[in-house]
Parts: C-alpha cells; sequence; structure tokens
C-alpha cells in the first residue's frame, strides 16, 4: 500500500474535486445546451433554462475557484489555468480538459521515476 505524503494527499484531494466539478459543470453545460435550451426556443418551455442556468451558472464559478486553487496545489503547468478556463467554455470541453490533465500528470509521474 502506497504511502503518501501531506503534499502528495492534498494534490490527489485537489485532482479529485477538479474532476468532480468539472464532470459536473460540463454535463450542466450540456442540459442547458441540447435539453434546456430546445425547450424553451422550440417548446415555449422557458423554466429549463432558468434553473439548469443557475445550476450551470454556480457550478462554473466553482470550477473557475477549484481549477485556480488545484492549479496552485498541484503545481500544474503554465497551460492548464488557461486551457481550464477555454474548456469550460466549449461543449465536452471540461471532459476533455481533464482526460489531457491527467495524461500530462501520469507522464510527469513516469519521468521522475
Amino acid at each position: 500500500m502506497k504511502k503518501f505524503t501531506a503534499l502528495e494527499k492534498k494534490q490527489e484531494t485537489a485532482l479529485k474535486s477538479l474532476t468532480l466539478i468539472g464532470y459536473l459543470e460540463g454535463t450542466s453545460f450540456l442540459l442547458l445546451l441540447f435539453i434546456a435550451m430546445p425547450l424553451k426556443y422550440m417548446m415555449d418551455i422557458p423554466e429549463g433554462v432558468k434553473y439548469i442556468g443557475m445550476a450551470h451558472g454556480m457550478l462554473f464559478i466553482t470550477y473557475i475557484i477549484i481549477l485556480i486553487g488545484s492549479a496552485i496545489k498541484m503545481k500544474m503547468p503554465l497551460w492548464a489555468i488557461p486551457a481550464g478556463v477555454l474548456g469550460s467554455l466549449l461543449p465536452f470541453g471540461p471532459f476533455i480538459f481533464d482526460h489531457l490533465l491527467k495524461k500530462n500528470l501520469q507522464e510527469n509521474v513516469s519521468k521522475e521515476a
């Protein structure tokens, strides 16, 4: 069983938090784009945009805050924060960013070993 130092544990926790909020934010964005917006404009049901939009806005702000905090704790590469912000503005972006970040971090761990 691998023992983590306090720093490694904080980094692991930061990555898990970023992954979770990224998936939630990305899912809320997809729900907003592909369910709530069509309901509003095609079927004249605006309530979905109101509630999903509010949830998405709160998740977006939380994602940005956790992204910055995680970048500091994990000592992410310089490209990570702008890429994470850009990813949060694009459909499926948080999922792609998460994959690329984990791939990059895994490569860095492999190089160090």
